[in-house]
């Protein structure tokens, strides 16, 4: 059996950080932000990613999506690419059009299906993240913070991926919201059959959500395990440290 048929994503031994002019190679004192990042997600698993603001959660994200080259070590996909869930789809969603518009433009770039294929394809993901037919034709200045996060999760969907990088999704939403979002996740990885890399500064929405969970502090991975492994029995002071100020 191939050891890596049940994998949707491996990230071997990856370094990488960004010159103080930015994310490039010219110019400026160049910064590392990851250490020898090793890990994988699974096939259908939620895997979490915990650990406290600036601590490289974000440019690892950036490097999963080629968006940041690896200094040294390699990505390996072993599906099409992966889509990412913003943390604020205020900002990640054009003001100027409709929550429509912005699930059915990524299969108009595409280009591959008629209007009436896109037409049924962007209903079918609307209603499968709960949006209500009246929001459909509203821009987002005029949906709620819950609403705006479902029109995200359909854009970020649309083109059938199996892998999801959900950044933050949930941080700038009340309790009540938050609790929806999570349950509709779980309700889309087990219809679509998708896997997730969650990543959260939130211990406790990392606890309701995730099967597994790396904790990473200083762009390292310092603990990783199943949530009941990290969570009741923590090896590390920076993981305990975390839980205790997540109580």
């Amino acid at each position: 059996m191939n050891p890596t048929s049940d994998l949707v994503l491996e990230v071997k031994q990856v370094s990488a950080g960004y010159r103080s002019g930015g994310l490039t190679k010219r110019g400026g004192k160049y910064k590392r932000v990851l250490h020898d990042v090793d890990f994988s997600v699974r096939h259908g698993e939620i895997l979490g990613l915990v650990g406290e603001s600036g601590t490289g959660k974000s440019t690892l994200a950036r490097v999963i999506l080629g968006m940041v080259k690896p200094e040294k070590g390699q990505v390996i996909h072993h599906t099409p690419r992966p889509q990412i869930i913003f943390q604020d789809p205020y900002s990640s969603l054009n003001p100027a059009y409709s929550a429509w518009w912005s699930v059915e433009e990524p299969l108009r770039i595409y280009g591959k299906y008629s209007t009436e294929e896109r037409k049924e394809r962007v209903r079918d993901m609307l209603l499968k993240v709960g949006l209500p037919e009246e929001c459909y034709d509203v821009k987002p200045d005029e949906l709620s913070g819950g609403q705006r996060q479902r029109v995200s999760i359909a854009a970020a969907l649309i083109r059938r991926p199996r892998f999801i990088i959900a950044d933050e999704p949930v941080s700038a939403l009340d309790v009540t919201i938050q609790a929806q979002i999570l349950k509709l996740l779980r309700q889309l990885r087990d219809e679509l059959d998708l896997s997730y890399l969650f990543i959260s500064h939130d211990l406790n929405v990392v606890y309701q959500l995730c099967d597994r969970v790396l904790v990473m502090k200083s762009g390292r991975i310092v603990e990783q395990g199943t949530i009941d492994e990290v969570y009741n029995h923590p090896r590390e002071e920076y993981t305990k440290k975390l839980l205790e100020a997540s109580l």
